[in-house]
Formats: structure tokens, C-alpha cells, sequence
């Protein structure tokens, strides 16, 4: 393997080309005794040796590593894209798509008669002043015996567009309810 796959190389002070590593078991005399080649080779048979010592003997797995590694990739999953909430510039903003998501949520809850299931955010475009559009489907649960379910729907609306705009920036340019389930008070 040659230590410089760049393309580029690096001369030491004596003028030699360094291709050590190539020979480091077969020198010559002036890479054996030179005192820049010499040093360099030293150098590199050290790093070869720490390089055996650690491959002879791993380190044991630290216990939970494994979860720990998974949680923070499941973390990163979750966010889900990045909104922007300012136009590209200097000081500009972002907010995960799980963010937006949570509080359009927390909108759609507060309409009563309802709950908040799941809540897919999508970036269609940014509008003039730099705020970003997007598309936002909502899942919901209705409470069973409401009977004004065309008016608890256009409340949800009116809260999560609300919400969208003063609490975080965004423009709906879509909002899709869909009621999928029924629950019953005390659930």
C-alpha cells in the first residue's frame, strides 16, 4: 500500500522521494542510514508495530455500546428533513420535520373531540419572504358520539394552519385530514 494514493508526493529533505513504506522491509543503504529517510522509516516501523499490537488485541465491546450506537441512529431516523424556516442567508433556521410535526399535533389535540395521530410533513417550496411551504397529512382519532364532526374537523384545520404559521413559520399549502379510528372518553 503507498501512504500517498493522492497523487501528490512528498519529498524529504535529503531530496528522496518518500516510497518508504512501500520498502519498509527492504532499504537501501541511504533509507537505512540517511538521517531524514532513516528517521522517517523508524518513524513508520513504530506506527506498523502499534498498528499490530492494536489488531493482535481488541479492545472488548464496551457493554450497552450497541444500544447506545442504535438509539442515536433511530434518533437521526426520527428527525426526520430538515425545514427551513428563514431564507438561505446568515442566521438562517432549521427545524426537523419531526419538530413541526409534533406541534401540529399538539394544535389538532387542543381542537377537542379529537386526537392527533400521526402527522406527515413535506417540503413543497418556499414563498416570497423566505417562508417554507409545505404539505402536511394529519391522521385523527374522533371521539365517539361527536356529532358535529364537519365542525371539529374545520377546527383542527383553523388550529394546525394557526399553528403552522405563528409557531413555527411554515405555509400550509395542503393539509389533508383523515379520520382513521373512533375512541371513547377515559381511553
Amino acid at each position: 500500500m503507498a501512504v500517498n494514493e493522492t497523487g501528490t508526493d512528498y519529498e524529504l529533505p535529503c531530496g528522496r522521494i518518500w516510497t518508504l513504506w512501500d520498502r519498509l522491509d527492504s532499504a537501501d543503504e541511504h533509507e537505512a542510514t540517511g538521517p531524514h529517510c532513516a528517521t522517517a522509516r523508524e518513524s513508520l516501523l513504530a506506527l506498523r508495530a502499534a498498528t499490530a499490537e492494536l489488531v493482535a488485541e481488541p479492545e472488548a465491546v464496551p457493554p450497552g455500546l450497541l444500544g447506545r450506537i442504535m438509539s442515536a441512529v433511530r434518533a437521526e431516523a426520527r428527525r426526520g428533513q430538515m425545514l427551513d424556516l428563514l431564507p438561505p442567508e446568515p442566521g438562517r433556521a432549521e427545524v426537523s420535520e419531526a419538530a413541526v410535526a409534533v406541534v401540529l399535533r399538539y394544535a389538532a389535540d387542543s381542537a377537542g373531540d379529537v386526537r392527533a395521530c400521526r402527522c406527515r410533513v413535506r417540503t413543497v417550496g418556499v414563498a416570497p419572504g423566505g417562508r417554507g411551504i409545505v404539505e402536511v397529512e394529519l391522521t385523527l382519532a374522533v371521539r365517539l358520539g361527536n356529532v358535529d364532526g364537519a365542525e371539529t374537523l374545520a377546527r383542527v384545520r383553523e388550529r394546525v394552519t394557526a399553528a403552522a404559521a405563528a409557531r413555527v413559520g411554515l405555509t400550509l399549502a395542503k393539509l389533508d385530514l383523515l379520520v382513521e379510528d373512533v375512541y371513547e372518553d377515559g381511553e
